[in-house]
């Protein structure tokens, strides 16, 4: 009997010791749940971010564009997912805080997400069509107000970065433009260069490229220090549109529910993949700004995103944002 026991016992632990090293973390790829589609910033972003932690965890990083609605298809499907690590949602303030001011989500984005890392801080530029008359905002502002019922201005959607940010920017400077909705900022970047729309209020990350390959003009940067990978782009306040800052942060986020430890090895390689000099020089080359190391905890983007949406619901309320 004694031995039929010690068997029994000896034959749980072993079973026991088998799932707990089944169960080590990460033992798959990895999802990172963008958003937006190919080719945007928030797509570009993930990438360079999950090529270096897949060094890291050790485990491959799948990008996976899941497109729609300001960007809240994506949290969604993030969101709804399994709480074991293998599903990330990245976004930013307009995913992740201005569309629940927006949306009738039917999740909540501050309390069903745990977060992760802070990764970055990119402030908008506003960039037009070569064919736009204006060569300073000044002057552009003065175009606009002239031509109102026809300026079209891209976005990424309702709610999402590019489209708050015109609609603080048309509120400023008085002007009214017609926005029209893609699936993210790639494809509208596309139709600009190509002359179908007028104007956007971009990620400079996004922008950056087709600026200084002069394939569309850049007028101001959204902050009050120019960015040093375009300093002859000067600041909103410098360009005569004052106090007109929106800075685009992006964090990372798991389900509710993910375990302590699963979120600790996700943020340690998130910070590994922040001190890489060729993360660093890439993100930098675009105007991306990394946060402080101690910004980038769990605990820093849990208090940043709350802080933020205090601070911005009553500003996209305000401005009567709706969905349209």
């Amino acid at each position: 009997m004694k031995k039929l026991l010690f068997a029994t016992v000896f034959a749980l632990m072993l079973q026991g010791a088998g799932s707990a090293t089944a169960q080590v973390y990460p033992s798959r790829p990895i999802t990172i749940v963008v958003p937006f589609s190919a080719g945007g910033p928030t797509d570009a972003l993930a990438r360079t971010l999950g090529e270096r932690m897949r060094a890291a965890l050790g485990q491959p990083i799948i990008i996976e564009n899941v497109t729609g609605a300001g960007g809240t298809i994506g949290v969604s499907r993030a969101v709804h997912a399994a709480p074991d690590g293998y599903t990330v949602s990245i976004g930013h303030l307009g995913t992740h805080v201005v569309n629940g001011a927006i949306y009738p989500l039917q999740f909540d984005l501050l309390k069903d997400f745990a977060p992760i890392a802070l990764i970055a801080s990119n402030p908008m530029m506003i960039v037009t069509k070569n064919a736009v008359p204006a060569t300073n905002l000044k002057e552009l502002i003065a175009w606009l107000k002239a031509n109102q019922s026809k300026i079209t201005a891209g976005t990424a959607g309702v709610g999402s970065g590019s489209h708050f940010s015109a609609v603080y920017f048309q509120k400023l400077a008085g002007v009214q433009l017609q926005f029209v909705p893609y699936r993210g900022t790639g494809p509208a970047l596309l139709d600009l260069v190509a002359g179908q729309i007028d104007l956007i209020v971009d990620q400079a990350s996004n922008s950056m490229v087709q600026v200084q390959g002069g394939k569309i003009r850049a007028y101001a940067i959204t902050t009050d220090k120019r960015l040093a990978a375009a300093p002859s782009i000067p600041t909103v306040d410098e360009a005569g549109l004052p106090g007109f800052h929106v800075a685009l942060w992006s964090g990372l986020w798991v389900p509710k529910g993910t375990p302590p430890d699963v979120i600790a090895k996700l943020n340690a390689a998130v910070m590994e993949a922040l001190a890489d000099a060729a993360v660093r020089k890439r993100f930098a080359d675009v105007g991306l700004e990394i946060p402080p190391r101690e910004q980038q905890t769990p605990q820093a983007l849990g208090a940043h995103h709350r802080a933020e949406v205090e601070k911005w619901w009553p500003i996209i309320k305000a401005a009567n944002i709706k969905v349209e």
